[in-house]
């Protein structure tokens, strides 16, 4: 992935301070307007530019770029690894994160949706230092870049105060959720008070920052089965019954989801194990989208079949015989 420099979008130094970067994005952002600037490319500028201020303008954020910048100009490890760019299964901080676009004049959501695969891989999220040593992309505040550097050269960081599995249901996965947790310490029972972030997986990591005299907590995220829906990545699969007569003639059904039932039409003359995609209906994503659910029908066939129906049955064998074994080449 390409580093983003941007102190050289906005023409600044990186000692300049708050007053200068608003001055050099307000002019900029004059210049590449795309209702002033009618020139191919303005709008792609307008929107890097924006990008730029929306880090540079942040003191959190610029904080954390700057610890990026360092580790770019170093050179010799790399970046992309240590700030959370080789992806995985990565801890998520308990401090709430995301990020909000700032819009000057106007509304102009549909020019500022466009943020670079950069920004909202590397600040959607920030960095903590895992009990293993890898800085991994979380939800909250940034570690110091000596450390990402000691993590690169396999120097061992701290132990966390406290390790445990944290039990969750599909269901707090989808909604998030906030519930305690027991901690046995020293035979005394601690309890903490934990968030589940929207998304998150199994094998996930939720840090607690501080939360045990001062030293951090790690949850390892366990989701339980389901007895209906099943996960996969940030889709939901689900399978639905329906009878011989819904799959042959078609028919509007409900099919359960993890917010509620929703109305899916079956068209006619639909094969068992037919699958259809319900948009944005699975699991967040970590940039805000969502994930579809897949529903897949099972045809399920009428027994026991009552005399009228059998002889029905043994009408339409003998008006159409079909051998699906011979159209598909099998003898």
């Amino acid at each position: 992935m390409e580093f983003k420099d941007y102190y050289k979008v906005l023409g600044v130094e990186r000692t300049a301070d708050v007053k200068t970067i608003s001055r050099a994005y307000k002019r900029l952002a004059r210049q590449t307007h795309p209702d002033v600037n009618k020139a191919s490319g303005a709008e792609e500028k307008f929107k890097g530019i924006n990008e730029a201020y929306q880090v540079l303008g942040d003191p959190q954020k610029r904080a954390r770029y700057d610890q990026m910048h360092e580790a770019y100009q170093r050179g010799g490890v790399n970046w992309q690894d240590l700030f959370g760019g080789a992806g995985g299964a990565g801890p998520w901080q308990q401090t709430p994160g995301g990020f909000t676009v700032t819009v000057e004049e106007g509304n102009l959501e549909d020019l500022l949706g466009g943020f670079s695969d950069f920004f909202r891989q590397f600040f959607g999220g920030d960095v903590v230092t895992s009990p293993r040593g890898r800085g991994r992309r979380t939800r909250g505040g940034p570690v110091g870049v000596e450390d990402l550097f000691r993590q690169a050269r396999g120097t061992p960081s701290a132990s966390p105060a406290a390790e445990a599995t944290l039990e969750v249901t599909l269901e707090e996965v989808f909604r998030g959720a906030k519930k305690p947790v027991m901690l046995q310490l020293d035979g005394q029972a601690r309890r903490l008070d934990v968030t589940i972030p929207k998304g998150i997986r199994s094998g996930q990591k939720i840090r607690l920052a501080g939360a045990l005299d001062g030293g951090d907590v790690y949850l390892t995220v366990q989701v339980q089965p389901h007895p209906i829906f099943a996960r996969r990545g940030d889709d939901v699969h689900v399978e639905v019954p329906v009878s011989l007569t819904e799959a042959l003639l078609g028919a509007e059904i409900e099919v359960p989801t993890l917010e509620g039932k929703v109305t899916m039409t079956i068209p006619p003359e639909s094969q068992n194990g037919r699958t259809f995609r319900l948009r944005s209906l699975g699991m967040q994503k970590p940039d805000g989208t969502r994930g579809d659910q897949l529903a897949r029908i099972k045809v399920m066939l009428p027994t026991p079949l009552t005399s009228d129906e059998r002889r029905f049955f043994e009408e339409m064998r003998r008006r159409r015989p079909q051998n699906p074994r011979a159209d598909q080449g099998l003898k």
